[in-house]
């Protein structure tokens, strides 16, 4: 933390960072507005879509009886491993007292908050009868991962949300009173959620003890939610599923693709909000780092993952790592390890390559390569069944997904992004209060 600033140059700094974070807030503009028809376009598409399945069923989709999981738990696994990266940011980096990650923490939170949401709502859509989701909590089996998944995905996301709240009560007191002219949705949402903060020292002691709480609860949940993720597969004899380290090898997964998400989330933030003062070149930088750490380590995991069992090729298992490798998904395989894995270990090795323009482009790569590797996880497996396929369609020999469920798809990444982006209207995405305490100002003062 920065020396103590004296009391008038602590209220002009202080002044500073609340007009230069509070902006963004009250600014609507056209470009925002184009934004907003996008989002709602997608949006708008989703609904239609998901209006002919729930009508004709499931039968609109590419999904048959032997790939009977298709993008739907692509999508679902690629949710719920970006929504790892506020645990990774804010709890563990926030436990061992890393201090870079002050401007990063609420926007690693709100990537999490709205991954973790979408990744529920993307079970409901899978569902041929979502009227009928209710029947898991009432009749579940405990021995069901399906019923462990929706249980840790459901308390991941409760503690996500008081993460993200709970460090804002002083902000949202802070900027409700800076910003009286908002309009009247923002002012009702800043009045319930500020709790009558007045900012005393003792309310300042109590958010501390608070989050530090949240953040040791979130770590254990955090890697059950993917573990437990990871078990729906491995607990089967399938080839390219039957795994043990499936487990380790998901979260690891997760910190690559939340870790990236997060960067391009900076990356937008910083330019259309102008936070270049706040969201600094040393934070991209940093958390570069991480990137690469996180890769090295996945990395691993995947040498493992392959090595192994193309070592011993038994039988079921050649026929899976061959088409991955020189087969029919060779390309999907190759553009997941090169671009989700290798590409950012290589790169982000030069400086000039930590930089945020290029790291937004090698961001968007690792998150589309993150998204491939899911893909190429759970479709080819289904599709190299124990027995031979015979005496079906055609089509049940391959999976193709058609433009309802590609439209769906689309339509739930498209809402997580309008999550963060109604998040980002309504609260400041750099913690006020935090980064002032960061550069010396001492808040009981400018609470007098």
């Amino acid at each position: 933390m920065a020396q103590t600033l004296p009391k008038e140059e602590a209220k002009a700094r202080f002044s500073k960072i609340v007009s230069d974070l509070t902006k963004p807030l009250s600014q609507f503009g056209q470009s925002f507005q184009v934004w907003g028809f996008v989002l709602f376009t997608i949006i708008t598409l989703f609904g239609y879509a998901y209006f002919l399945q729930l009508r004709d069923g499931l039968g609109v989709t590419g999904m048959h009886d032997y790939a009977a999981w298709g993008m739907y738990i692509a999508n679902f696994v690629f949710f719920v491993a970006a929504a790892l990266v506020g645990m990774l940011i804010t709890a563990v980096l926030g436990l061992i007292g890393i201090k870079w990650i002050t401007p990063v923490s609420r926007i690693a939170e709100m990537v999490a908050v709205a991954f973790a949401m979408m990744a529920g709502l993307v079970i409901v859509f899978d569902m041929g009868r979502p009227d009928r989701l209710l029947n898991v909590f009432l009749y579940g089996r405990l021995q069901s991962p399906i019923v462990w998944d929706l249980t840790v995905v459901m308390t991941y996301t409760v503690i996500s949300l008081l993460l993200l709240i709970l460090p804002m009560i002083p902000d949202i007191a802070i900027i409700k009173k800076n910003l009286p002219n908002a309009p009247k949705w923002q002012r009702i949402t800043w009045n319930l959620l500020s709790f009558g903060w007045t900012g005393t020292p003792e309310q300042y002691k109590s958010i501390h003890r608070l989050v530090r709480v949240l953040a040791v609860l979130i770590v254990p949940v955090a890697l059950a939610i993917h573990t437990v993720t990871s078990w729906l597969f491995a607990s089967t004899l399938r080839h390219g599923w039957d795994s043990t380290i499936f487990g380790p090898y998901f979260v690891t997964g997760a910190f690559v693709s939340g870790v990236a998400a997060v960067i391009i989330a900076m990356y937008i933030f910083r330019v259309n909000y102008k936070l270049e003062n706040y969201i600094t070149d040393f934070h991209f930088d940093k958390i570069a780092k991480l990137l690469v750490l996180t890769s090295l380590v996945y990395f691993y995991f995947n040498i493992n993952e392959f090595l192994v069992p193309a070592y011993k090729m038994k039988q079921g298992d050649d026929h899976h790592i061959l088409s991955l490798f020189v087969g029919e998904w060779a390309g999907w395989f190759w553009f997941a390890q090169v671009f989700g894995n290798i590409l950012p270990i290589i790169l982000l090795l030069f400086k000039k390559m930590r930089k945020p323009t290029p790291m937004f482009y090698l961001a968007i790569l690792t998150v589309l390569g993150a998204w491939a590797k899911r893909y190429i996880i759970v479709v080819p497996t289904q599709l190299h069944p124990h027995l031979p396929v015979q005496n079906v369609p055609e089509a049940f020999h391959v999976y193709y997904p058609t433009g309802p469920e590609i439209a769906i798809t689309i339509g739930t990444i498209g809402m997580a992004i309008t999550i963060i982006t109604i998040l980002a209207k309504l609260f400041p995405v750099v913690s006020i209060w935090e980064t002032a305490k960061e550069d010396g100002v001492d808040m009981d003062t400018i609470n007098e």
